[in-house]
């Protein structure tokens, strides 16, 4: 069975629909969380459904290969960024080449980027008046939302669209295509 790890930084419910559709499914198992931030919800999500955590800063990830090891030891499949705000060093894309991807919420190549997360997006989207908005699945590269398109999703926008109602629609996307998408990619690793 493929092992998946999922990095966090916030709330995770991204990281929660993929541990459900996988615990579902039976081709993968999530057995490692990790996150850079202490506080954040996914732990408790975690806690909840038995499956291991750690917590890391800036000096463990940057600085060492420690996360690197723990990997490997668990002898992980893919890595998955659902929510990671940090990005990737070259030591671990190196030596997981082609099987890290992220989730982006937008439409790259636009509105992507360093800070270009969350409510930052959902605001530029509308501030430019785009008519369609919508999700990204990528490859992880050595920059922030450049990787290979794996996968998109778009969305219309209204013209009342706010913030708040686009991010409840970029959502639903993420909730319902980025577990399918995540089973796919593990079918092409040897």
């Amino acid at each position: 069975m493929k092992k998946i790890a999922i990095f966090a930084s916030g709330s995770g419910t991204n990281a929660q629909r993929i541990i459900e559709y996988f615990s579902k499914a039976g081709t993968a198992i999530v057995v490692i969380i990790l996150t850079n931030n202490k506080d954040a919800y996914v732990l408790q999500r975690a806690e909840k459904s038995k499956i291991r955590t750690c917590i890391f800063d800036k000096v463990l990830f940057y600085e060492t290969n420690s996360i690197i090891h723990l990997l490997k030891d668990l002898q992980i499949d893919l890595i998955v960024l659902a929510g990671f705000l940090w990005l990737v060093p070259a030591t671990m894309l190196d030596e997981f080449k082609g099987r890290i991807i992220n989730i982006h919420p937008a439409l790259l190549p636009k509105y992507g980027g360093k800070g270009m997360y969350g409510n930052n997006v959902h605001k530029a989207v509308i501030a430019n008046h785009e008519k369609y908005s919508g999700i990204t699945v990528h490859y992880v590269n050595e920059r922030y939302d450049e990787g290979d398109v794996i996968f998109q999703k778009e969305v219309e926008l209204q013209p009342t669209e706010t913030p708040e109602s686009l991010s409840v629609k970029i959502h639903a996307l993420e909730y319902e295509f980025f577990p399918s998408i995540i089973d796919r990619v593990l079918t092409t690793l040897t």
